[in-house]
């Protein structure tokens, strides 16, 4: 069958759960992952066919997409902050939103990392997306990851070899660590923050596929994470440290006071891309 024919009835079956558009780009985005073709080469060469055993592949991957798998999990990669990622089930997809965490923070520390060698802790590190981001672009700093899934390790010990970064991984329950054993200039955490009240707010996609263990909390405790990570940042972070958080929107004014009992200094909420309560920087309290 001639691709560019296959691409027709592709991006036709898929348009029932997605737009046009959307599918088209899941149709080149297989098409590169899996026959190294780019929208260009297909334009330049029409007459171009998929085999028998490539078409049985692709129609199992269609079925997946018609199921709302996201495309990420099916390809197995993704993008973050100019780099490529491994991800799977057992991992979140990053965000653009996370990006701009990313951002914020070496824009802050380029200077400083210059001078000093920076000790990172990143919290719930699941793909690993954010230490092995920092620690791309901060190449002086020492940076440490941990989270309490063994599996999502597995994926970001593989991401920090895939982009050439030392990071150092370490498995650990936040909720039931007492002291980070070392002291810490910069601390960061992208935690489960989504309400169980919130779910009917989230896509197909994300709700069914991707692991709830680093999506939700309890209606009634939704900041137990900032509560414990903020505390522990008290106890470990250095003079001046800083602690970065990645938050819901909903909560943006809820999470400020509660860095502002626990006495932390030059609060700072910022809006996302999108317009929403993101993210918090904030300073570790005098002690």
């Amino acid at each position: 069958m001639k691709i560019r024919d296959y691409r027709a009835y592709f991006i036709q079956e898929l348009t029932p759960v997605y737009d046009a558009g959307e599918a088209e780009s899941f149709f080149y985005l297989l098409l590169e992952n899996q026959k190294q073709l780019k929208r260009i080469d297909l334009a330049l060469a029409p007459e171009l066919i998929f085999s028998d055993a490539e078409l049985l592949r692709w129609n199992a991957h269609l079925e997946q997409l018609k199921a709302e798998i996201p495309i990420q999990y099916i390809i197995g990669s993704t993008s973050f902050y100019g780099m490529d990622f491994t991800v799977n089930a057992n991992v979140l997809i990053p965000r653009p939103e996370t990006e701009e965490l990313v951002e914020w923070i070496i824009k802050e520390n380029a200077a400083t990392e210059n001078a000093n060698e920076l000790k990172i802790l990143d919290i719930g590190t699941g793909s690993g997306c954010i230490a092995i981001a920092l620690a791309k672009n901060l190449p002086k700093a020492l940076v440490f990851a941990l989270d309490v899934s063994e599996k999502a390790l597995a994926i970001a010990e593989n991401n920090a070899l895939k982009n050439n970064v030392a990071v150092t991984f370490l498995q650990q329950n936040i909720l039931e660590t007492a002291d980070l054993l070392q002291p810490f200039d910069i601390i960061i955490s992208n935690p489960p923050y989504i309400r169980n009240l919130e779910k009917q707010e989230i896509k197909k996609n994300v709700l069914e596929h991707e692991p709830h263990l680093a999506l939700f909390v309890a209606d009634d405790d939704a900041l137990v994470f900032y509560k414990k990570i903020a505390l522990l940042a008290i106890k470990n972070g250095t003079a001046n440290g800083q602690l970065f958080f990645e938050i819901n929107q909903y909560l943006g004014p809820e999470t400020v006071a509660l860095l502002e009992k626990l006495d932390f200094k030059n609060i700072q909420l910022r809006k996302d891309i999108y317009g929403n309560d993101r993210m918090i920087r904030a300073e570790v309290p005098n002690r």
